[in-house]
């Protein structure tokens, strides 16, 4: 025996399990990524002769395959959606990435070079790289499958997924902001980088995302339902794995133009949702992509487990510890409330949205990217021992309380009225016809 067929035997218990685990956890407040997160750490805490998971020392990889998971998440996200792109429709979305996320980073970075003295690049960096929120990690708090009605779907639900979907890209900016202030003061502090990121790593990149998902995915949305060809009308052949193939050319096509790929998969999502919103193509699309992601997400927390099993807390400080925490606990509650304050959220429905700004995958792959792109001053196992301990209890805290927190919500709001019966539907609209005014009539026809 290998240590290649003890991972092959465990590969197929995991998706064995990722199968049939939300189901057998539904309605109990414990979630899939918990399950997988402890699964890793408990199998390799035990004396097995297993591969060694290790972030720092194999990089390269974790970076691409935890960017491979966010974009296949960002397609799963955009797919979801019923309401088109509007101001008014996207109000909480657009009010949690002007003000919730920006204030996030600010008071993120602050605690960072205060509580663990770091650098001002090291500081900026972990607040971007914990910027984007990760609804994945507790489905209940994101919406379901696609449906025809725009407004089948709540605030909640809708708010988180929506700011996901965005916020992913929007944190790049964030992260090449902390990447130009490494590299122009090492550090220290110089305010040289700022209008050549500005220009370039935000207003160009972010443009191009957007214009190329719009391009690619109005192009794809005319090839799946319009085109007069049978043959290239995959709508007709409802086959799912063409989620992947929008998903890769998208991102491909975009980050080789310079744009933000991440940006453009979500683009694309919904552009190809809006070219023909009620088709039952899209929830083919959706399961597909939905299993994929629970997949990858499923081996990606299990490898995070292991990696916190060999060690990877040993570098961790109570600072960097109360970091974490205050983010969680502290900063992104409050900046979530500051951020929503005059919208249409309002309470219970206001504090969920503000305090489930999860951290996950994106957070990792972030970390990843900008380690392989500049030195922070500040060692790499530190960065990511404060990045995994932000990550553990975010998937544990918000994973545990998300389906009690969404459940009570959902039984306080009002219940739809009851639809009537046929029999009581046909009576209703017999009454009203005799009841309405009937049309004067003329002499000529008496």
């Amino acid at each position: 025996m290998t240590i290649a067929d003890g991972v092959f035997a465990w590969l197929g218990v995991g998706a064995l399990v990722a199968a049939v685990l939300p189901r057998v956890v539904a309605g109990r407040p414990v979630s899939l990524p918990v399950v997988f997160l402890v699964s890793g750490v408990v199998v390799y805490a035990l004396p097995l002769p297993l591969p060694v998971v290790d972030p720092v020392e194999h990089r390269l990889v974790t970076e691409h395959v935890t960017e491979v998971c966010v974009i296949i998440a960002l397609m799963g996200a955009g797919l979801a959606l019923n309401r088109p792109v509007g101001r008014r429709l996207w109000a909480s979305t657009w009010r949690l990435l002007g003000i919730t996320m920006l204030l996030t980073v600010v008071a993120t970075a602050v605690v960072a070079w205060w509580l663990l003295d770091w650098p001002p690049a090291a500081a900026l960096l972990l607040a971007a790289v914990l910027a984007p929120t990760d609804p994945v990690l507790a489905s209940e708090v994101r919406v379901g499958e696609p449906t025809e009605d725009k407004h089948d779907e709540d605030e909640v639900r809708f708010a988180l997924t929506s700011e996901a979907g965005l916020n992913d890209g929007l944190a790049f900016p964030l992260t090449y902001a902390a990447i130009a202030l490494a590299a122009a003061a090492g550090s220290g502090w110089s305010a040289q980088w700022i209008g050549a990121w500005a220009a370039h790593d935000v207003a160009y990149k972010s443009v191009v995302g957007v214009l190329g998902g719009l391009l690619i995915g109005k192009l794809l949305g005319w090839l799946f339902f319009r085109t007069r060809s049978s043959v290239l009308r995959l709508a007709d052949h409802r086959e799912g794995f063409v989620a992947l193939g929008a998903t890769f050319l998208a991102y491909g096509v975009t980050e080789l133009a310079g744009g933000y790929g991440f940006l453009a998969v979500f683009t694309t999502a919904c552009a190809v949702r809006a070219a023909e919103r009620a088709h039952g193509f899209h929830n083919v699309l959706h399961d597909f992509v939905e299993q994929v992601e629970r997949l990858l997400t499923a081996v990606l927390l299990f490898l995070l487990g292991a990696f916190i099993a060999l060690g990877g807390l040993a570098p961790l400080t109570w600072q960097g510890a109360a970091t974490g925490l205050l983010l969680l606990l502290v900063v992104r509650p409050l900046a979530g409330w500051a951020g929503l304050l005059g919208g249409r959220l309002r309470g219970w429905e206001r504090w969920v949205v503000a305090g489930y700004g999860i951290r996950g995958i994106g957070s990792l792959y972030y970390l990843a990217y900008a380690l392989g792109q500049q030195d922070f001053a500040v060692a790499e196992r530190e960065l990511w021992a404060v990045v995994t301990f932000t990550v553990l209890v975010s998937v544990v805290l918000h994973g545990v309380t998300a389906g009690p927190v969404v459940t009570r919500l959902d039984r306080r709001r009002p219940a739809p009225p009851p639809e009537p019966e046929p029999g009581e539907k046909r009576r209703a609209e017999t009454a009203r016809a005799e009841e309405a005014p009937r049309p004067a009539v003329g002499p000529e026809w008496r």
